[in-house]
């Protein structure tokens, strides 16, 4: 998850009639009456604890989470967001920020951050500085230590296997003396995959707040010192880093590169059909050669998703070959067209070292000392920023859907549910309670009780899911503070005072113009492309100027092709802009309303300087 570590506050008055709806008084889309019976009860506004509520100022997180959530899927928001607190607020003990509040409401995740009186804040300085300060004093030992605990949880996942209970116990097990039988293996293997992915959630959060926090304390040292600096120009100063969540799309350049060297190139005129592809290739003289290295590039760099990893219907490339081929198709007719599809790294990083001597020459003494102690730690933590990424929404979650998969697959087998999937219409406490129907009615030797209940009511959810679907959700909720200074609200989220105002129809923004967070520096003219799924990615052409609600991390084999991004949500560290800026290309994060305001085909200038989406026409 790529997120923050949290927001003491949303400092400022509020103004009664500067709010959004409250979640009280807002009714539910036609046919998603009973919503909230789906849920778990402290993920939903609860009727005795309005005034509590109310008196908070929530804001969607339509970053992670753009789509409305199933129940078992909530899974990823209460482990992410639940152990981003635990750092916060139990381990690092970070003086100004505990956790986010969470909350669903119409299907939609909405955050609220936690403060910390500030009382208690002089009492947290000196124990974060010890535990914050062990970490970035070996951050490479035990960033190392990370990665073998991390593919340890992971393998361990893979280990796990969900297939349907025998007619009666192996005779090996009842002459062993063993003493249990597979359902007691089958209760313990799914809790056993729940448990590792909360560990996975926890390890996630290890390094990655501690990456924020070195970055924002660059961040506001910048400030301070140089009062005019723009927020650009403190990005650029860590830009141009060796990112392992570019490795994916680095695999795909080499396979399209490897396959015009070696005269394959035409065998990928259809890429629909990935198993016949394959096969055609093995028959080609060279082929044996990128089918090696196509094999190399999978492990792991194909656990990759199309989505976020927070949606059991992500699909991975892995599982889906046909979409990296298509990717790879892609980059093979970028070369043929004479583009270079590498990204200039070495460009980014004579810009970095620019900027950063220019504001360098005007320190001096301690001053410059602290300026570039905070610059090389900096740059030393904030590859973990997008890296982390890769690792557990991408690959842990990966691995932990598809076991998901399989189980519920078992179940549907067993007359459970009528489709392949169901199992996500239900809370992870509910399928517990399904497994041991199972298991329990296979050890009396009776029928289980569930598929008697559970196909009527997972077409009851169904329904309501699917009514919850056609409503987009409020970007916020209750009243909002008066002015947003909030650092990581900011930067992440893109949630500043003016789009704010912009969503409450009380901005000053001209017809014809979208206002968002200038995320990413320069200029771009292009017809707009508005995508909102992964799926339409094979549409986007050269010169498109990219238009969606949120980029993912998988789209960045597009990236090559687009001139400019406009998102509607995201500020300065979120993804799309830190691939914009690593691909040194403009962005305008944050716009609120860009993919549902600008039309495919629009003309529009991206003004990544001053945060300004302009339609031509």
């Amino acid at each position: 998850m790529s997120t923050t570590t949290a927001a003491p506050s949303l400092e400022g008055e509020s103004t009664a009639s500067r709010s959004f709806p409250s979640p009280y008084d807002q009714a539910p889309p036609a046919g998603a009456e009973g919503w909230k019976d789906l849920y778990a009860y402290n993920l939903v506004f609860q009727d005795n604890r309005r005034a509590v509520e109310e008196a908070k100022f929530w804001f969607c997180d339509s970053q992670h989470w753009p789509t409305v959530t199933k129940p078992f899927e909530t899974i990823g928001f209460e482990f992410a967001v639940g152990c981003l607190g635990q750092y916060n607020s139990r381990q690092l003990l970070i003086p100004t920020a505990n956790g986010i509040e969470y909350r669903m409401h119409n299907g939609y995740l909405y955050m609220s951050p936690v403060a910390v009186a500030p009382e208690q804040i002089e009492a947290r300085v000196p124990q974060f500085m010890e535990r914050a300060g062990h970490y970035f004093q070996n951050w490479e030992s035990l960033l190392q230590n990370w990665h073998v605990k991390l593919r340890a949880t992971i393998d361990e996942m893979e280990s796990i296997d969900f297939s349907a209970l025998p007619e009666k116990i192996a005779l090996d097990d009842v002459l062993s003396g063993k003493g249990t039988g597979p359902g007691t293996e089958l209760l313990g293997d799914y809790d056993r995959m729940i448990a590792l992915a909360y560990r996975a959630w926890q390890y996630h959060f290890e390094f990655l707040n501690l990456g924020y926090v070195a970055y924002l304390d660059l961040f506001m040292f910048c400030k301070s010192v140089f009062p005019r600096i723009s927020d650009q120009a403190i990005a650029t100063m860590v830009q141009g880093v060796d990112m392992e969540l570019f490795r994916p799309d680095d695999e795909l350049k080499k396979l399209a590169k490897l396959a015009v060297k070696n005269g394959l190139t035409d065998v990928f005129a259809d890429t629909s059909d990935a198993d016949a592809l394959l096969a055609a290739i093995g028959g080609r003289s060279g082929g044996a050669e990128w089918l090696a290295q196509w094999k190399e590039s999978q492990d792991p760099w194909f656990n990759f998703t199309t989505g976020n990893g927070f949606y059991a219907h992500d699909e991975y490339w892995r599982d889906v070959p046909s979409t990296p081929l298509a990717f790879i198709k892609g980059y093979i007719d970028r070369i043929h067209a004479g583009h270079d599809i590498d990204r200039d790294i070495q460009h980014l990083i004579v810009e970095r070292d620019r900027i950063t001597e220019e504001y360098a020459e005007l320190l001096d003494g301690e001053a410059l000392e602290t300026f570039r102690g905070k610059i090389g730690l900096a740059r030393t933590v904030y590859p973990y920023v997008e890296n982390h990424n890769f690792y557990i929404e991408h690959w842990t979650m990966g691995v932990f859907w598809r076991k998901m998969r399989q189980l519920s697959g078992v179940l549907q087998a067993e007359g459970f549910w009528p489709q392949a999937n169901d199992m996500f219409y239900l809370r992870r406490d509910e399928v517990r309670e399904v497994l041991f129907d199972y298991v329990n009615g296979w050890m009396v030797g009776a029928p289980a009780i569930g598929p008697d209940y559970w196909p009527a009511e997972v077409e009851r959810r169904r329904g309501i899911i699917a009514a919850l679907e056609t409503a987009r959700p409020q970007p916020a909720l209750n009243t909002p503070p008066e002015v947003i200074t909030e650092p990581f609200t900011l930067m992440l989220w893109g949630i500043t005072t003016e789009q704010i105002q912009n969503w409450l129809g009380e901005g000053d923004q001209v017809e014809g113009t979208l206002k968002g967070m200038a995320a990413s520096p320069g200029i771009a003219e292009g017809p707009a492309r508005v995508i909102s799924s992964a799926s339409q990615l094979s549409e986007v052409q050269d010169g498109d100027i990219l238009v969606a609600p949120v980029t993912a991390p998988s789209w960045v084999p597009v990236f090559g092709k687009i001139r400019a991004t406009v998102t509607d949500i995201g500020g300065m560290m979120s993804h799309a802009a830190i691939v914009c800026r690593e691909y040194g290309m403009p962005a305008v994060t944050g716009t609120g309303t860009g993919s549902t305001e600008i039309r495919t085909g629009q003309m529009i200038r991206v003004d990544g300087n001053t945060g300004t989406v302009t339609i031509l026409d």
